[in-house]
């Protein structure tokens, strides 16, 4: 749906001003989807565009309703120069399609995983998607459409995503908040996963 389409673009200029760039993949079987680059000062983001063109259907839904059903655009932050972030375009990509390929629900708790570094040299393969309407607010559409959430993307290294998966998305970023771990930096360690020893 083009007007959801334009109308999430939209709101992610509100948030974070001209695209400086911008670039479309396309998969077999899949919708264009685009990633549009944000550069603000030390920081870089990457948005998806074309993932909220439909709803996603639940795997186990016998019919899809072709226009009810959770809407999402990706986000993801890193800081600039320390790597070759822009290779994360086609990564970005291929967790957008997720929901027309593998019939996917993205939302916030969840893990994805692509299987390859998210740009060279990244010690993450997978990220722990967010709760949206921090960086960008949600997008109301007119009933009986759902609203588009614009999901942050937090890079999780192997341990990180092995310990979430015993522990919890919310454990996780406790941990993260609790070492001051730098999210956005594009070449840090696993933040301490050890548990607390506490004193006799």
């Amino acid at each position: 749906m083009a007007d959801v389409l334009a109308l999430a673009e939209a709101r992610l200029r509100t948030a974070f001003g001209e695209p400086d760039a911008r670039a479309a993949v396309t998969f077999l079987g899949t919708d264009r989807i685009e990633v549009l680059r944000f550069t603000d000062g030390d920081i870089v983001r990457y948005a998806t565009l074309g993932m909220s063109a439909g709803p996603m259907a639940d795997p186990a839904a016998l019919l899809a309703d072709p226009e009810t059903g959770p809407r999402a655009e990706l986000v993801l932050s890193v800081r600039v120069g320390r790597a070759d972030t822009d290779k994360a375009l086609r990564p970005l990509a291929v967790l957008a399609a997720s929901p027309q390929v593998e019939g996917v629900v993205v939302a916030a708790g969840a893990s994805l995983d692509v299987g390859e570094p998210l740009w060279p040299g990244a010690p993450f393969t997978s990220v722990l998607v967010a709760e949206s309407g921090g960086l960008v607010e949600d997008l109301e559409l007119d009933p009986p459409l759902d609203p588009v959430r614009f999901l942050p993307l937090l890079p999780m290294t192997s341990n990180e995503a092995a310990w979430k998966r015993v522990h919890g998305a919310a454990a996780l970023q406790e941990r993260w908040l609790t070492h001051g771990t730098d999210l956005r930096d594009p070449l840090r360690g696993s933040v301490a996963l050890d548990q607390v020893n506490r004193a006799d």
